[in-house]
């Protein structure tokens, strides 16, 4: 298995979904290996959990698409954290190449 949490999680999400079983935080975390509380209070791998129950019901009403749209925002932002991160370690390393 994937050393990545988000492997992980989608690979979690594709057995339950492909099994017929309901995905749950609850049902990711235990297939995952990874705990409930971490699957919630990381944006990237909550959306990858949401997605997948959003995906498994209708989405066409105007509700379920305002709650994807929100989770979408969601997963954006955890990328966009991610980014300024890397960038920010990037300039740090070229301060220390130069000096």
């Amino acid at each position: 298995m994937s050393d990545d949490p988000v492997t992980r999680v989608e690979a979690a999400c594709a057995a339950l979904a492909e099994a017929g079983a309901p995905v749950t935080f609850t049902a990711v975390a235990a297939r995952a290996g990874i705990a409930k509380a971490t699957l919630y209070h990381r944006p990237e791998l909550r959306a990858v959990v949401e997605e997948q129950r959003i995906g498994s019901r209708e989405a066409n009403t105007l509700s379920g698409l305002v709650v994807e749209i929100d989770h979408l925002r969601q997963g954006l932002e955890a990328v966009a954290a991610k980014v300024r991160r890397h960038e920010e370690e990037i300039r740090a390393l070229r301060r220390s190449a130069r000096g």
